[in-house]
């Protein structure tokens, strides 16, 4: 089985919380979209209100994926242990780009109630393929990052294998999750991801526009997901 763990500097309360309340989970699972079959309300639903159950701060997702909330000192520890392959052979040919899903969402529910309890967010989402590796072409690491719509001073929020979260003042304090995984025998033509989370009255728009044609230049079969 596979864990992830994350500290959260935020009482056992508010975290579980932001696991409980739909309108909470809102602030940091995933990005806003909208499909043939729902959007991002429908999943928020389906994973976390569909044949689920808790005991105290421990919560087992339907597909067996489980939660601890516990204190820690200086805050919170979150570890999701995900059930191991072979509960939904289904699911067993995505289990991994699952996991990395978990890991991008877990530190956006760190960012979320450290730096924006309770605050809405806006969201824009960009996927790809191919050998070119954003963290790298942006220049990560380093201390002042020049992105497609702002040149910002660059503070890592999280790194793990195959991602980096960056704090983004021009957005409101936002985040930038950048995820690279190269081309390997499971995926042929690598997997490419970057997830913006913009607060206040950041123009979602003109950072769309700037974003998309930057992305574009360098993962054109992500044209799809724009038509």
């Amino acid at each position: 089985m596979t864990g992830i763990v994350v500290t959260v500097a935020a009482p056992v309360e508010a975290v579980w919380d932001a696991l409980r309340d739909k309108e909470k989970i809102r602030h940091w699972h995933g990005w806003e979209y909208e499909g043939p079959q729902g959007g991002l309300e429908e999943e928020i639903d389906l994973i976390y209100f569909t044949e689920t159950s808790e005991d105290g701060t421990t919560l087992t997702l339907g597909n067996g994926d489980e939660f601890v909330v516990e204190p820690v000192e200086g805050g919170s520890r979150i570890t999701l242990t995900r059930a191991p392959k072979g509960a939904n052979p289904d699911w067993d040919a995505y289990y991994d780009d699952v996991t990395e899903g978990w890991i991008t969402f877990l530190h956006q529910l760190r960012f979320a109630v450290e730096r924006h309890p309770g605050e809405p967010r806006r969201t824009l989402f960009y996927s790809g393929n191919g050998t070119i590796n954003p963290i790298t072409e942006l220049g990560i690491p380093t201390d002042v990052l020049a992105l497609p719509d702002a040149t910002v001073k660059a503070d890592t929020f999280y790194t793990s294998d195959h991602q980096v979260g960056i704090e983004v003042d021009a957005w409101g304090n936002g985040l930038l999750v950048l995820s690279h995984i190269p081309p390997g025998d499971l995926k042929p033509e690598g997997a490419t991801m970057a997830v913006l989370s913009l607060y206040g009255d950041v123009d979602r728009d003109e950072v769309d526009a700037r974003w998309r044609a930057w992305w574009l230049e360098r993962y054109p079969k992500g044209l799809e997901m724009f038509d």
